[in-house]
């Protein structure tokens, strides 16, 4: 009896120890036995195949169509059948599904990342305020946070006329060309700045967007000094915002909140005497909120 525990512990232990086996999962050994803080990245704790899957779901983000299987694997840099395998699994457990020739995500993938946008306090005590001022506009009000160089949505309302501007919350833009983005890049450390400008790449979105990197710091500058920031038709023509930093009670950075306005409707000098007072005293009610 002894002896077939030994075998089988032996066969485990083979089987944990493969490199990687045909299906492209990885199923190195991760080391365990040690319990410190220290969470620098070990090559061998690097998950391949989960890396890839995510690289997967970006890709749907950046396209925001229906891809076949050839275009995925050219979009992330996956062969064929490591783009078939991970998408096959993502049907699997629901987060995609298929035609027989086109993958799309369905909204189950929400679940990943909603939850925890969600769950974050700040936002929970913001949420009426942005729903009262945009009943108060009668336009759409988002409030944002900054990843990397992107700006990702983490709550909003929308009000609803024939010309309206459409946010869903987990949805991101670039950061440089959004009035919450470039708020919340002008809030970062100006000894960070250097790096930080050397990252964001400026592409031109619309005829109106700032490409020139001396022109968008001197932009990044004004914004900061004046404490907030007007983006008129940079990021999609007809479309005009205005958006300002929320600080918690010690000060610190919680995100922005922006509003919205086509250009059919308000000028940018209307948008700076009209919408951005309300703006501002709807951040100093929430500030105030959150230090209760």
């Amino acid at each position: 009896m002894l002896r077939n525990i030994e075998v089988k512990a032996e066969a485990e232990k083979k089987v944990i120890d493969m490199p990687e086996n045909k299906s492209g999962l990885m199923t190195a050994n991760p080391d365990w036995t040690d319990d410190s803080d220290n969470f620098g990245l070990n090559p061998r704790d690097y998950v391949g195949s989960l890396a890839r899957g995510l690289e997967v779901l970006r890709a749907f983000n950046r396209t925001k169509r229906k891809m076949t299987l050839s275009q995925v694997a050219a979009e992330t840099g996956n062969t064929r059948a490591g783009a078939r395998r991970i998408l096959l699994t993502l049907v699997h457990e629901g987060y995609a599904v298929s035609d027989g020739k086109l993958f799309d995500l369905t909204p189950q993938v929400l679940e990943l990342g909603f939850s925890v946008l969600s769950s974050k306090g700040a936002w929970d005590i913001a949420r009426p305020f942005i729903n009262h001022l945009s009943e108060e506009l009668r336009e759409t009000v988002s409030a944002a946070v900054l990843d990397s160089s992107d700006v990702v949505y983490v709550s909003g309302s929308q009000y609803h006329r024939v010309i309206s501007v459409g946010i869903s919350v987990g949805s991101r833009h670039p950061a440089y060309c959004t009035a919450s983005g470039r708020v919340l890049l002008a809030a970062q450390p100006l000894e960070a700045w250097p790096v930080m400008l050397k990252e964001i790449e400026l592409e031109r979105i619309t005829d109106r967007t700032i490409t020139d990197i001396k022109t968008f710091s001197e932009e990044l500058e004004r914004v900061r000094q004046q404490g907030w920031s007007l983006v008129d038709q940079e990021l999609e023509m007809g479309l005009m915002s205005i958006s300002a930093p929320l600080r918690n009670s010690c000060g610190e950075l919680v995100g922005a909140v922006n509003v919205g306005v086509p250009v059919l409707r308000m000028t940018p000098q209307e948008m700076v005497d009209f919408v951005l007072p309300k703006l501002l005293t709807t951040l100093s009610k929430i500030s105030r909120a959150l230090k209760r």
